[in-house]
Formats: C-alpha cells, sequence, structure tokens
C-alpha cells in the first residue's frame, strides 16, 4: 500500500563496487537526512537547500563518524519519485550501508518496500504503469537488444500507442452514448462507418502488438535455442564452440549426454539460451530415455531448433530425426535451422545427398559446418540473428515483453471482435458500447489509468528493493 506520509530508504545500487548510493524519500526525507548529516563547510542547513545541489560532509550515528559522503538534494516534483528526496554516496561497505539506514530509520524514516520508489513514482505522475514495468526490465536487461526495448518502452513509446488507441474508443462511445440519451429524438452523433474503420484499425494494431510478445519474451528471457539430433552427431562438440569453453563433455559413446546443458551467448546484442539435449534414438537404458524425454520437452519449448546430423551418415537417418523432431504437434510449424556437420571428413557425394534430399518445411535453413574447424558457423550466427530480428530489433518497433500486457491485449482483441461483430448485425448501441468500454477498460489497465492496488502489488512486489 502506498504510504504517502511515511519517507523510505533502501540502498539503491548493487554490491561489487566501490561507491554504494542510499536513496532517501518521502515529505521528511531531508529533515530526518539532516539529523545525521552534518557538511564540512558551515554555515548550511540541508531543508533550506534548493533541488540539484550536492553538498560534502560525513554522516554522523550515536556520536560515530560513519563515512565521509556526498548528499544530493532533489526538490519534489523534480526528482525520480516526485517528492522531497536525497541520495547518499558512500562508501560501498556493507558496515556503513547498514549504519546508515539504521540512523535514517532510528530518526523517523522506514524501510523501502522492494519497488516502493518507482510505485511513488507511477502514483505522482512520473511514469505510467507500463513505463514503470519498463523500469524493471531495464535493470534486469543482460543484452543489448533486452535493453533497446526497455529503453523504448521506459520514453513511452508503447504507453503512447495504447493511449492514442484508447483515445480513440473513448470519443465514439462518448458519441455513441450520447445518441442513447436522445433515443426518442432519432438523433445520430457516432458514424457508424467510420467506428467501423476506428474499430478494425484498433483491432489489427492490437494484433500485432499481441503478435510481437512471443519475441519480446523470448528477447527478454534470452532466445531458449534447442540443439537436437542423434548421438555422436556433434552437438556438444557446436556448444562448446559457440560457449568457446568445454561447457558439454564429448565422447564417441553413444548417450554421453543424458541431460540438459544450458548456457548463453550474446551476438550481435541479442542472448542466445543454448540447450544441448540429450541425443535421440531408441534405447533401453532407463535414465538415457528420461534424457530423451527432457530433450523432446526442450523442444516443444524452444523459439528455434537447431537440428544436428551427421553428413556421413545420409539423408534417411537424418530425415527420420527430422520427423522425430517434428512428431509433436507443436512442432509442426517450428523453424529449424538444420546444420550439415562434419564438412571436414564428408565426401562431396555425402554432401550432395545431403542437399538434394534432405526434407525441409518452408522457413527452413540448411547449413553446412564443421563443429569441430568451425566452419560455417558464422553463416549460423548470420542466419540466428535473421531468424530472430527479421527486419531489426529496434526503437521504432513496439515491441512488448510483459504477460500482463500481452493477456490485456488478448482481452482488447476479444472484446473489439465482439463489436465488430455488432456492427455487422446491426446490434443495438448500448450493446455495443458495453463491449468498447471493456476494450478501453483494458487498455487503461495497460498504462495504469485503470488499476487496483492488488494488481500495483502484484507489479511492484517483484522489483528489486531500493528501485
Amino acid at each position: 500500500m502506498y504510504r504517502a506520509e511515511e519517507t523510505v530508504c533502501a540502498p539503491a545500487t548493487s554490491g561489487g563496487g566501490a561507491i554504494a548510493v542510499i536513496r532517501v524519500s518521502g515529505p521528511q526525507s531531508l529533515t530526518i537526512t539532516e539529523k545525521i548529516f552534518f557538511p564540512f563547510a558551515s554555515g548550511i542547513r540541508i531543508t533550506e537547500q534548493k533541488g540539484y545541489r550536492i553538498i560534502y560532509g560525513e554522516i554522523r550515528y550515536e556520536g560515530k563518524t560513519i563515512d565521509n559522503v556526498l548528499l544530493s538534494i532533489f526538490r519534489s516534483p523534480h526528482s525520480y519519485t516526485g517528492e522531497d528526496s536525497c541520495e547518499i554516496s558512500c562508501h560501498a561497505s556493507s558496515w556503513i550501508q547498514q549504519k546508515i539506514l539504521e540512523a535514517l530509520i532510528k530518526n523517523g524514516a522506514l524501510a523501502a518496500s522492494p519497488g516502493e520508489f518507482t510505485q511513488r513514482a507511477f502514483l505522482n505522475g512520473k511514469l505510467d504503469l507500463s513505463q514503470a514495468e519498463a523500469v524493471a526490465d531495464l535493470v534486469a536487461s543482460e543484452s543489448e537488444a533486452a535493453h533497446r526495448i526497455a529503453m523504448s518502452q521506459l520514453k513511452g513509446a508503447f504507453s503512447d500507442k495504447i493511449k492514442s488507441l484508447r483515445k480513440e474508443l473513448l470519443h465514439f462511445t462518448s458519441l455513441i452514448e450520447l445518441e442513447l440519451d436522445f433515443g426518442e429524438e432519432d438523433v445520430e452523433f457516432a458514424d457508424r462507418k467510420q467506428l467501423t474503420e476506428i474499430v478494425a484499425r484498433v483491432l489489427s494494431m492490437a494484433h500485432d502488438l499481441a503478435s510481437s510478445f512471443s519475441l519480446g519474451n523470448a528477447v527478454k528471457n534470452g532466445i531458449p535455442v534447442v540443439i537436437a539430433g542423434s548421438p555422436n552427431t556433434g552437438k556438444s562438440t557446436l556448444l562448446n564452440y559457440l560457449l568457446n569453453e568445454e561447457k558439454a563433455i564429448v565422447s564417441e559413446i553413444p548417450g554421453t549426454t543424458r541431460d540438459a546443458i544450458e548456457d548463453v551467448v550474446i551476438i550481435d546484442g541479442i542472448q542466445f539460451r543454448f540447450v544441448d539435449t540429450a541425443g535421440i534414438r531408441v534405447t533401453d537404458d532407463i535414465i538415457e530415455n528420461l534424457g530423451i524425454n527432457r530433450t523432446r520437452e526442450k523442444i516443444g519449448n524452444a523459439f528455434l531448433v537447431l537440428p544436428v546430423i551427421d553428413i556421413n551418415e545420409g539423408s534417411s537417418k537424418a530425415n527420420d530425426i527430422l520427423e522425430s523432431i517434428r512428431l509433436q504437434p507443436e512442432n509442426i510449424n517450428k523453424k529449424l535451422i538444420i546444420l550439415a556437420n562434419k564438412t571436414d571428413i564428408a565426401t562431396k557425394e555425402n554432401i550432395e545427398d545431403i542437399r538434394e534430399n534432405i526434407n525441409t518445411f518452408p522457413g527452413d535453413s540448411l547449413i553446412f559446418i564443421s563443429a569441430k574447424t568451425g566452419e560455417g558457423l558464422d553463416k549460423l550466427k548470420t542466419v540466428l540473428i535473421e531468424s530472430v530480428a527479421g527486419p531489426g530489433i529496434n526503437t521504432e518497433n513496439i515491441i512488448i515483453t510483459n504477460i500482463r500486457h500481452y493477456e490485456a491485449l488478448l482481452q482488447v482483441m476479444e472484446s473489439l471482435t465482439r463489436v465488430e461483430e455488432g456492427l455487422n448485425n446491426n446490434l443495438q448501441e448500448d450493446l455495443i458500447a458495453l463491449d468498447i468500454r471493456q476494450a478501453i477498460h483494458y487498455l487503461g489497465e495497460i498504462t495504469g489509468e485503470i488499476t487496483t492496488d492488488e494488481i500495483l502489488d502484484s507489479i511492484f512486489s517483484n522489483f528489486c528493493i531500493g528501485k
């Protein structure tokens, strides 16, 4: 719950550096800080300072000097939270930080809850809800692509789009409801043709945004890429080459890899989460079969699948593996980047056999590689980027990464589909207005124009403390 009258404090930096920052925000932030901060320059009163000032001094607690620090002062509304606030830059000793927090709390501050600073920023109108969620994504971003998407949302590209769609629907529903007020006079304020066009446009945009979630969620968490195939085709060698380390055990003994081995690689700013899996084959080994079943689960959850085939085993066996990968219904249309491995020891005849007889689906790629020497792996990286980014992941492309936004957009699409059907069937205006109102409600939930304490608590409880 929002504690508007309270002043809160928390570390705003993570460990590992030489300097730490402790943030204090709320109506008494300067008054409380003044009790423990003593400027080295005489005659300075913290509570009388304007914003955007930095003052050098020391923190004293229980009669002892804790540290020499810099105090940054921010005045409402020109702060992150929109409140009076200050930030204490101290040395990063955990003991020093703890003592400063103890001193602040003893003098009237409360320990901030996870996400409380950003929650205050939202409630004070500094950010809308989707921008606030982008803050958490920005903190958690581990690749350039994830960072770009989070920054785009933080700057308001997604919010502006949602607000624009909501504004159009609000205008027309108000006209429809005005007609209902003058129903007996047979007055038409809302142009049905124009409304149909607007609903179709908003529905199309909502569909495009919802469709971007699969990619956005994968980029945010790392693109899951499963390396699959028969035993001894070079899957583990490929993983080791991509990671540039001996992550997986390489052996000529079939069935060496019995469980999924996973690690991440960043290629051109996009994080890929490669998963080496147990070789697919028929076996009586109970443990190995467990690994094969897990392989099929991983394939089902993958964004991309890299079937590795041994060129020298021929196209017939390769096609059997590809068919086995597509055996599950959810994998029928999954994009495969087929890697014909061991070019370093393959004959021309075997290479041509694979090239001419391999069974591919539209959208599949076939790349000849040597996981041992690295031949063809630069092309693999290029295809991986093209498979994910398509025309490119940039700030001009609005990509959603949040499951809450995705579910709200599905509700918007469902409501507007009913509106389209109602318009086509000349449904009563009050029923059409009801469905438009529902779409407006769900659009408002995305940006926080319509929200509940339960939603806010759920969102901000997932933030880190100090943000």
